[in-house]
């Protein structure tokens, strides 16, 4: 049986570019969209050409290509124009042109603040098309230009200059063993010149950490990173790596990106309002329902939606049902109108006044008026506690007696082992975390200073202490000695000190006294219920376009670096997700007519 015959390589063809495109194909959408904008007045650079000079690429054209690409899974300058060059739609949309990598590299670069503008363009078009339902709020974590290697924390520069100067002590005691040998042999499988570039290079190197180091502490950093500097390390699935968290808006009917929000925040604690907040500008009229979990519990936040018209049904923890919120109080007459009324400004002012807008009727129960007193402490009469104990060596003798001891000025902890505790968080009673899981994890007195279940230990401190007791240190200490050990207030649980009742007095004792005094203040209190059944859509709604975006799309990490070109990558991500997505609803004519 013969095969089938193909076309003759040879054989002249006479067709036009347009009939080598499929109707169904997804180019057409892009090339309709992209030729309605007003590039101009979305911003794009040489949007209208110049007068003199070499003449540019349309703008369009470029767009074009990179929003095919990312149809394609190609996001690289270098093979998309490689893309325009082979593949016959991606010509079709730059109609025959050829740009080089670096023309496809400085499009995006020059126009990076314009794809956001794009991407809420494509949304305008569809508005009117689509059924909206709920909003549902989540983040993930996309990695950013810049390997683990590349960022540093306080405590990797700590242990690192811990090792090198471990190096240099070394690479001296083998060159000193040398000469006094008098012996040009090698000592620990090196010469003597080896050994010399060895400590040179290793020297260079400590040099540098320190250097990061006191740059970090100048500038009062608790992480850096070389090559972009916006990046942060953040915990993921797979461990730790240095990312930004994209949060994005889901509709629950369309499954299509609403908005999204570019942040280099580990934690989403916080982002549920600035996520919708430029949403919310442009519907001022409308209160919008937002679906969260559990990462977003944060009254501060919770509050600052239900003032700017935004309804936050948070999922609560096991047991609970509602939401105890405290909202300041402002006296105000308050007419039905209002009451009535859907506008953030009104909303807020009912809130604050004690009374509950008829929106809200149905997610909040109370609102009460209540008086508290709140502790103000006054100034300083003396300034900050920096320097109580003197010297470093001072702090550190201090510390082996068995006491965390804190250096307000470098902003540290030196703990009873020797090693350096940094900052690790704030805690939400304004509280300072301490912590240095390298260091416990290499210390020979682990055992003696921690016995909890975690692998490291944490120390808290208010802004006004300055050491606290390692308990277990000084109990370990005092069996060691044959003395009684204390049984009151010298065992605790978990993995975070706490100061004692005579460490506070002690501390107190060496500060700068701080007076303070007790204000009365009126607050409304609500409670705030959550939809439970609106709650159940957000399962299914988030993770859909993230995986989408990180498996099929490929864009799962970053090429660009900087938070605002990273900003315009997510863009171009979230809009090519938006397109596959519009194209799923109504279709290639259809979505060609309404782009028209």
């Amino acid at each position: 049986m013969p095969y089938i015959q193909p076309k003759d390589r040879n054989q002249m063809m006479m067709c036009t570019m347009s009939s080598l495109i499929d109707e169904n194909s997804i180019a057409r959408v892009i090339d309709a969209f992209v030729d309605s904008l007003d590039m101009e007045e979305l911003g794009f650079r040489y949007a209208k050409a110049p007068e003199e000079g070499n003449p540019p690429y349309d703008p369009r054209c470029l767009l074009k290509l990179y929003l095919y690409g990312g149809q394609k899974s190609v996001r690289s300058s270098r093979k998309l124009a490689e893309l325009a060059r082979l593949n016959i739609e991606a010509r079709w949309l730059v109609s025959g042109l050829e740009p080089d990598f670096r023309t496809v590299s400085d499009f995006r670069k020059d126009n990076v603040k314009c794809l956001k503008k794009v991407f809420r363009e494509f949304n305008k078009k569809l508005a009117e098309y689509l059924e909206k339902g709920y909003l549902s709020i989540d983040g993930s974590k996309f990695q950013a230009c810049n390997s683990k290697d590349n960022n540093f924390t306080a405590n990797k520069l700590d242990d690192r200059i811990t090792w090198m100067n471990q190096h240099v002590d070394e690479y001296l005691r083998q060159l000193e063993l040398m000469d006094e040998e008098e012996s040009e042999e090698k000592a620990g499988g090196f010469t003597k010149e080896e050994l010399d570039e060895k400590l040179e290079e290793t020297r260079k190197r400590l040099a540098l950490y320190e250097s990061y180091r006191k740059y970090m502490e100048e500038k009062g950093l608790g992480q850096m990173s070389l090559y972009d500097g916006d990046a942060k390390l953040m915990k993921t699935k797979n461990g730790f790596g240095v990312s930004y968290n994209v949060q994005t808006a889901v509709d629950t009917e369309t499954h299509m990106i609403e908005d999204y929000l570019l942040t280099n925040q580990p934690t989403d604690h916080g982002l549920m309002e600035p996520t919708v907040r430029e949403m919310k500008a442009e519907r001022p009229d409308e209160v919008m329902e937002v679906l969260a979990d559990t990462g977003y519990q944060q009254p501060e936040d919770m509050v600052a939606c239900l003032e700017s018209g935004v309804i936050p049904h948070v999922i609560p923890q096991d047991g609970q049902d509602t939401y105890e919120l405290e909202i300041p109080y402002e006296e105000a007459e308050i007419s039905e109108e209002m009451k009535k009324s859907r506008k953030a400004e009104d909303l807020k002012r009912c809130l604050r006044a004690g009374e509950i807008p008829e929106a809200y009727k149905t997610m909040i129960s109370t609102a009460k008026v209540e008086e508290v007193r709140t502790l103000v402490k006054d100034a300083d009469a003396e300034g900050s506690p920096a320097g109580v104990y003197g010297s470093e060596e001072e702090m550190k003798e201090r510390a082996r007696e068995g006491y965390f001891v804190r250096d307000p000025e470098r902003n540290i902890v030196y703990c009873p082992g020797g090693s350096t505790l940094r900052q690790k968080s704030v805690k939400s009673n304004g509280k300072i975390r301490y912590a240095n899981k390298m260091a416990c994890k290499n210390c020979k007195d682990r055992k003696r200073c921690y016995k909890g279940k975690g692998d490291f230990r944490e120390v808290d401190f208010s802004k006004d202490t300055l050491e606290a007791a390692n308990r277990n240190w000084q109990k370990s200490g005092k069996e060691d000695a044959g003395g009684a050990s204390e049984t009151a207030g010298s065992a605790g649980t978990g993995n975070t000190d706490v100061e004692t009742k005579d460490t506070k007095a002690k501390a107190r004792s060496k500060a700068p006294k701080k007076t303070g005094h007790y204000e009365k203040r009126k607050i409304v209190r609500i409670i705030l219920k959550p939809d439970r059944k609106k709650m159940d859509l957000r399962k299914c709604t988030s993770e859909h376009p993230f995986g989408t975006i990180k498996r099929a799309m490929n864009a799962g990490y970053y090429l660009l670096c900087g938070k605002q070109k990273v900003d315009g990558e997510t863009a171009l991500a979230c809009l090519g997700y938006n397109i596959k997505r519009a194209v799923n609803l109504l279709g290639i004519g259809k979505l060609i007519e309404v782009m028209g």
